[in-house]
């Protein structure tokens, strides 16, 4: 046998001693793999490929609201909970990023210490690296790793702003949307395409004053949608005492259960994410790293009426 093939024999046989360590649940394999799939290494395709065949098992749970509604709070209290009933979690936060160093900054990881010295537990946070606060694709490879590590539950933490509402609905099975009170225009803080995604919706900080008639105008908002829209539970919680915890998780689990019966279109939904995902990163970067020349040059035959905007896209994209 020749060195190239010894060497990709003992390639294969070092990804499956790997992958039988994530199965395992073992933290540092989950950890390589998770990092390795964020980034987007070499070796990431041959990971994903390895990882397909455990695939489709875990609860994706989004959490999403404005800043300030207490989302890292409550999926602490949350994860506590399902952790006493002896579910597994993973925690993906996924939080803006460093405009110099690309990284997450609003470690999340502080703030959840239900994560703290459980192996039943696993958290990342991951920075969105110019997704305007959506889920990034890094998010979707990790949500892969931790379903092939065994997690019962997937979590995933993002701000409820730009992209991250329509990201939230393509990726998760159940959708928490997440608000409190005195933020601002209580639900004109809210901004409506949350309120179209949610399956639940939750009044956090239900202790302070104020929090029946966040409640009242989330249920009156409602009543005006669909009649399908008019059925979301408005839940309240108090992430702090634990108040409302055990009402959410169950409300959670009983549209978790409805949602589990297709767990190949669950991945099916995912792969269209990714893709649409990936074919807007690669245009964006055409237009970022492209011809400045070029550039202005369709511009310029737009502004001279020679070519319409739908033209100059398509001649941009084609090269």
């Amino acid at each position: 046998m020749s060195r190239k093939k010894t060497a990709a024999a003992e390639d294969l046989a070092d990804l499956a001693a790997l992958i039988a360590r994530v199965r395992a649940g073992e933290r540092r394999a989950v950890s390589r793999v998770v990092t390795e799939l964020e980034r987007l290494s070499p070796g990431a395709p041959r990971l994903l490929e390895a990882l397909q065949p455990y695939l489709g098992h875990a609860l994706v749970v989004g959490f999403t609201g404005p800043p300030g509604a207490g989302k890292s709070t409550l999926v602490n209290a949350y994860t506590r909970h399902v952790r006493s009933l002896g579910q597994t979690v993973g925690i993906i936060a996924v939080d803006p990023s460093s405009p110099i160093s690309g990284g997450a900054i609003l470690g999340d990881r502080i703030r959840m210490t239900a994560t703290l010295d459980d192996d039943g537990v696993f958290m990342r946070s991951l920075a969105s690296r110019g997704h305007l606060g959506g889920l990034c694709p890094a998010a979707v490879r990790v949500i892969d790793a931790l379903d092939a590590a065994g997690k019962d539950i997937v979590l995933l933490e993002t701000v409820g702003t730009g992209q991250s509402e329509i990201d939230v609905a393509e990726v998760a099975d159940v959708r928490v949307v997440i608000s409190a009170p005195g933020l601002g225009d209580d639900i004109q803080a809210m901004k409506s395409g949350l309120l179209e995604i949610a399956d639940i919706l939750v009044v956090n900080k239900a202790d302070r004053e104020g929090a029946e008639r966040t409640v009242q105008q989330l249920l009156g908002a409602l009543s005006i949608r669909p009649s399908e829209r008019a059925k979301v539970p408005v839940l309240k919680t108090t992430a702090t005492t634990g108040e409302g915890i055990a009402a959410l998780a169950d409300a959670i689990a009983e549209i978790g259960h409805h949602a589990a019966g297709d767990a190949q279109e669950r991945r099916r939904r995912r792969a269209r994410y990714l893709i649409a995902r990936a074919a807007a990163d690669r245009v964006a970067h055409r237009i970022k790293h492209g011809s400045a020349h070029g550039l202005d040059a369709l511009a310029d035959g737009v502004l001279s009426g020679t070519l319409t905007p739908d033209e100059a896209a398509h001649r941009l994209l084609k090269g």
